[in-house]
């Protein structure tokens, strides 16, 4: 069993599975479409080139910090200002940390991990305005998708893992295997980028939970240390 890990970082991220007209939601975990579409452009993949080698790829996706929902807006007017389109509403995850594993073959998977350090397109997470903050390959693994999930360290921000306690609790969403009971389904399961006739279709999703340690929890008493009681008498 072979895995490439994926490390989705950034200051805006925006995954969105349903977006329609003048509403571009976000989906509060990184999509298979989305991902697919990074490993796309990482190979040079163009959008109106069949995705045949990505198609079997198994995803799943860890929430090691959610980040928060922001909404922006946009408007537009012609030029001479008479008229005006649509006010617009994007939305977007602020200050998130997703750890992504794809499965698949060995081979395939070291050449994605390569084009992802020397991307032929630019990479981004989800949408244009989102590129990621700092490299996205965590390297390919011999173990199983819900191992590396299981195991790999604790991804979210310093400030946050020293608050915590010693271990945190995580939000696993990955594809359901079959004869698995699904927890849901998504439509975010690709079959084509070609702006002609995009297409995607639904995806069975397992939604569980794993407790990960937490390397920088204090230690407890730390919080009372008083450096000036060596001053005392």
């Amino acid at each position: 069993m072979t895995v490439l890990l994926l490390r989705l970082a950034g200051p805006l991220q925006s995954w969105g599975s349903s977006s329609r007209f003048a509403r571009r939601g976000t989906d509060t975990a990184p999509t298979k479409s989305g991902v697919i579409g990074m490993l796309a452009a990482a190979k040079g993949i163009r959008r109106t080139e069949p995705l045949t080698e990505l198609l079997g790829l198994e995803f799943g996706v860890r929430l090691d910090q959610p980040g928060q929902i922001l909404r922006d807006f946009q408007t537009a007017r012609s030029l001479d200002g008479r008229d005006s389109a649509p006010l617009t509403y994007r939305f977007y995850l602020s200050d998130a940390t997703f750890l992504a594993a794809v499965h698949g073959d060995a081979a395939l998977l070291q050449d994605l991990a390569h084009a992802l350090s020397r991307p032929r397109y630019p990479l981004y997470l989800g949408r244009r305005s989102c590129p990621p903050a700092g490299p996205v390959s965590l390297g390919v693994h011999d173990t199983t998708l819900d191992d590396a999930l299981d195991s790999w360290p604790w991804l979210a921000a310093e400030r946050l893992r020293r608050r915590a306690g010693p271990s945190v609790r995580l939000e696993i969403v990955r594809d359901a295997r079959p004869g698995e009971q699904s927890t849901e389904t998504l439509p975010d399961e690709p079959v084509t980028f070609d702006p002609a006739h995009r297409q995607h279709t639904w995806r069975s999703v397992l939604r569980r939970h794993v407790d990960v340690p937490n390397d920088l929890a204090e230690r407890p008493g730390a919080a009372d240390h008083d450096p000036l009681s060596l001053l005392g008498g």
